[in-house]
C-alpha cells in the first residue's frame, strides 16, 4: 500500500484522502454497524451506489488496511467483508459524523421551517 500524504503533510488531509469519497464513509458505518456484511447486502444498504462504484470504493479501503475481504471457495461464490482492526479505530471519527450529520439536519429543517 503506497502512503497517502498530501502535499501540505496535513494529517487531516491524508486522513480525508483515505476515508473521504461519496461512499467510503457510509460504507464503513454499515460494516462498523453489522460487523460483517455480503456484497448483495451492501448494495441493499446503499442503493444509489452503482454495483462498480461499490467495488472501487471497498477495492480502496481495503487497499488502506480498513476493511478485510474474504472469498469463499462455494457455487455461487460468498464474499464478506468487515472493518479490520485498524478500520474498527474509525468508529468515533465515523460515529462523531454521524452525531454531526443528524445536528446538521435538524438545523437545516429548523431554517426550512422558518
Amino acid at each position: 500500500m503506497a502512503a497517502k500524504v498530501g502535499k501540505s503533510g496535513c494529517a487531516v488531509e491524508s486522513a480525508l484522502s483515505v476515508i473521504g469519497g461519496r461512499w467510503k464513509g457510509v460504507l464503513l458505518f454499515w460494516l462498523l454497524k453489522e460487523g460483517c456484511l455480503r456484497f448483495g447486502e451492501l448494495r441493499r444498504l446503499l442503493p444509489n451506489c452503482t454495483p462498480r462504484m461499490l467495488t472501487l470504493q471497498l477495492r480502496e479501503l481495503e487497499t488502506h488496511g480498513l476493511v478485510k475481504r474474504t472469498v469463499y471457495a462455494e457455487v455461487p461464490p460468498r464474499v464478506e467483508y468487515e472493518p479490520t482492526a485498524f478500520g474498527r479505530s474509525l468508529e468515533p471519527v465515523i460515529l462523531g459524523l454521524r452525531e454531526w450529520g443528524e445536528k446538521y439536519h435538524r438545523r437545516l429543517a429548523a431554517a426550512a421551517a422558518e
